[in-house]
Order: C-alpha cells, then structure tokens, then sequence
C-alpha cells in the first residue's frame, strides 16, 4: 500500500517523467532553449558519476561533452520506455568506457569532502581522512564496479535501471554489487587497521 509520501513521490516522477517527455520532443526538434534546460537539470549528476567512474578532471569535462553531444543529435531516438535520467547515465558510461580505452587516467580525487565552516576542526579531520580512504579505496575497483557504486549509492539507480544503463543483465550487476562491498569492506578495515597501529 502506497503511504502519502510514496504516493507525492510517485506524483512527484510521473510529472518529471512528463516534463522530460515534453523537453525531449522540444530537443528533437532541436530547441535549443529544451536542450539548455535538460543540459543544466542533469549536468550535477553525471558529473558527479563521471568523477567517480573516470577519476581525472580532463576526461570528466570530455565525456560530459561527448555525452550530451550525442543527447542532442539522439534525442529523437529516446522513446520514454525508460527515464530519461537512466538513458542519458547509459550515454555517459558507454562514452566513459571508450574515453578509459583511449587513455590510462591517473587515479586522482576529484571531489573534496564538503565542510561547513562551522564544524569543529577535529570532525573535519575525521571526515577529510572518511573520504580520503573511502576515495582511495573507490579508486582500487574496476571500472565496472565504481560505476556500480556511484549509480547505487549516489545517483539512488535499481539494479534494473543499472542493468539497462551497463547493459548488462541484472545478475551481473548484482554481482559486482557483491564483489565491489566486499573489496571495500576488506580495504577499509585494513585501512583502520593500520590506523590503530
């Protein structure tokens, strides 16, 4: 049974759903004020995706050109059978895979841990390391499983929409889903470990 914030939470996607519906037979009609619109509602995320995934600054502002470079020249091929947002991640990884083919990235973070200024300067230490190893340890998994990770635990995908945007099946992203906690797990608690010596 749907609770009241599930179901404003379903009211709230099918009007998103619906005004990305609309956006995309403006892009397809190569509006380019729609495009604008699509461009700056979902520049934030696969940004924050591509970081993860690729893990160096240069190739990031690449692939987001290349992917929404092909959102505008495909728009006409989105049909609605998935969410728009699951279409445009699906662009982004594929054109992320071929960008990692073509060059060895370094592992850099990219993403520096948000502090407010008023925390106090012990917090900021503890969180500063908190990403630190857990950046580090992201930085270890294969491509395949950072990608994983990042629609999971930070863009909130289901194993089915990630399934669609890797196109593989969804055992398969299950199972990296597995591997990838488990390698992290293990790499933290060494990390801690370590720590305490």
């Amino acid at each position: 049974m749907l609770q009241p914030t599930d179901t404003r939470r379903a009211s709230h996607e099918v009007c998103d759903a619906q005004d990305d519906a609309r956006l995309m037979s403006r892009v397809a009609l190569e509006d380019i004020a729609a495009f604008e619109t699509i461009y700056r509602a979902y520049y934030p995320r696969l940004t924050r995706f591509l970081r993860r995934m690729l893990r160096h600054g240069a190739l990031v502002d690449e692939v987001l050109d290349d992917t929404m470079m092909i959102a505008w020249r495909k728009a006409h091929t989105w049909d609605g059978s998935s969410r728009l947002s699951t279409w445009l991640f699906a662009i982004a990884y594929r054109q992320a895979l071929k960008a990692l083919r073509r060059s060895v990235p370094t592992a850099e973070l990219v993403d520096e841990p948000a502090v407010s200024p008023d925390t106090e300067p012990d917090a900021q230490m503890q969180r500063w390391q908190l990403h630190e190893q857990l950046g580090a340890a992201l930085a270890t998994l294969s491509v395949e499983h950072r990608a994983v990770m990042e629609l999971t635990y930070y863009q909130g995908y289901s194993c089915r929409e990630i399934a669609e945007i890797t196109g593989c099946p969804v055992a398969t992203v299950k199972t990296r889903m597995f591997y990838a906690r488990r390698k992290l797990k293990s790499l933290l608690l060494t990390q801690r470990g370590e720590q305490a010596l």
